[in-house]
């Protein structure tokens, strides 16, 4: 069983983005692991296992426009399915 089941990742555009906030924050109020938020001060990419991705895309929202946005279930995907 995988822990966190979600493989969740997405591109931030916006303004004044700080990767060092978006990491801080993310690890501080969403359970998973794998964080990775990487990019400048107007474009961020953001890859992340939890069980609630839904909530990371709330908050990835909040920052700027979200894109290419992709939620892959990483259990089904370990069961020979497809995600």
């Amino acid at each position: 069983m995988i822990e966190y089941r979600y493989d969740t990742q997405l591109l931030i555009e916006g303004t004044n983005l700080d990767e060092a906030k978006i990491n801080k924050y993310i690890t501080e109020n969403f359970v998973g692991d794998s964080l990775l938020a990487v990019g400048d001060d107007e474009l961020i990419k953001v890859h992340y296992h939890t069980n609630e991705p839904w909530k990371v895309l709330e908050y990835c929202s909040t920052l700027g426009e979200i894109f290419d946005i992709v939620v892959e279930d990483m259990d089904r995907q370990s069961r020979g399915l497809q995600g």
